[in-house]
């Protein structure tokens, strides 16, 4: 079988930033619109001590705003991509915590969070959804290369392929 062309590999790459993209735009512009309840969302975790909260529910909408603009501009799509794999691990986390310890909250992610009634938590759901965005990151990760990227105009436009004569 063969591999995929790095055009089509590109394509895939774009579709994956601009995924990506949308998921922390909507995430960040739906905490920022509603920062109280991003504050009740984040204490509703109960990790954080009282004179971080404040702090990590006004930071958090502004990271996640700052990541989706680097990506839709696919500007330093790679180290944009490890910041997004490493939040995605750290939202993972609390979510699991959370339900190992038997909170009973939404997990706030794409707005809203806090305390629920006992039985409308939706842990895993919550998980996959994050792991399934972690892969995309990573995909990001080891293959950076997009089209419509800032990246790919700072390096000089598309990176030329070698003909089988010029390696010779």
């Amino acid at each position: 079988m063969s591999r995929p062309s790095p055009s089509v590999l590109d394509i895939v790459g774009t579709l994956v930033r601009l995924g990506l993209a949308a998921v922390w735009l909507v995430s960040g512009v739906a905490k920022i619109s509603d920062s109280g309840q991003t504050y009740l969302a984040v204490k509703a975790y109960e990790v954080l001590p009282d004179a971080l909260l404040h702090p990590v529910a006004t930071g958090l909408p502004l990271l996640e705003l700052a990541l989706g603009a680097f990506l839709l501009l696919g500007l330093l799509t790679r180290w944009v991509s490890v910041v997004s794999a490493l939040l995605l691990l750290v939202f993972i986390a609390g979510v699991a915590q959370s339900w190992a310890r038997g909170l009973t909250i939404d997990c706030g992610c794409f707005g809203g969070g806090g305390q629920v009634e006992a039985g409308h938590t939706r842990y895993p759901e919550e998980i996959a959804r994050d792991v399934g965005f972690l892969v995309l990151a990573c995909w990001l990760i080891v293959r950076p290369a997009t089209r419509i990227a800032l990246d790919r105009w700072l390096r000089g436009g598309a990176p030329r392929a070698e003909t089988e004569k010029e390696r010779i």
